[in-house]
């Protein structure tokens, strides 16, 4: 069981000919004016052909056969070295080779959280979140976990060196539970905070 927080150790420059997962490319294009301008980008060398998208992002909706419970999703905790502290987000992951979206979804979600989805609800079209500074796409998957009767945490499926904490949030408390993590210093995944911005609208509208 592990107990120490996690750390930035040191930060320095990769060569591109060392990168592992991703690559820095230059692109020369024509803008609407016919000027010829150039813009650099990073890309993933992992998408997945055949299903043309990088990864897929799981909003599970978890229902009890008795009411037992209000109508919940799925938040995980996780540091993400790049920002240097623990991100509040959706399950995600990436789509392996000769995988669908959907498999991928189902599986990420099992992996991850130890719940199995049972079907799924809506696929989004292929999305961007930075597209000024790197191609990297995916799909958000909303899928159906329904429980006998009351709210039972599974064991995650998690490989070695992952440390995901799972939290079951009720839907009507997901904005106020955001907030909570905000103010203890934790940082929230955009994607993630844009639904949950969506879902208090829905409600006001």
């Amino acid at each position: 069981m592990a107990h120490n927080l996690p750390r930035i150790v040191s930060t320095t420059d990769l060569p591109t000919s060392e990168a592992r997962w991703i690559t820095l490319k230059k692109i020369k294009y024509l803008d609407e004016d016919g000027k010829e301008r150039l813009w650099e980008y990073a890309e993933r060398k992992t998408r997945a052909k055949a299903a043309g998208v990088d990864g897929v992002a799981v909003l599970a909706v978890i229902r009890s056969k008795t009411n037992a419970f209000p109508v919940s999703t799925i938040v995980i905790e996780q540091y993400r070295p790049p920002i240097g502290k623990y991100i509040i987000e959706l399950p995600a992951g990436l789509i392996d080779e000769g995988e669908t979206v959907e498999t991928a979804a189902i599986r990420e979600l099992r992996e991850e959280t130890g719940f199995k989805a049972d079907k799924i609800l809506q696929l989004s079209p292929i999305t961007v979140s930075d597209p000024g500074m790197t191609n990297a796409n995916m799909q958000l998957a909303i899928v159906s976990v329904v429980l006998e009767d009351k709210m039972e945490m599974p064991e995650p499926k998690l490989e070695a060196g992952e440390h995901i904490i799972t939290r079951v949030v009720e839907l009507n408390m997901l904005q106020g539970t955001l907030d909570d993590y905000d103010k203890k210093g934790f940082v929230v995944d955009a994607r993630l905070s844009h639904f949950a911005a969506g879902f208090i609208l829905a409600q006001q509208l």
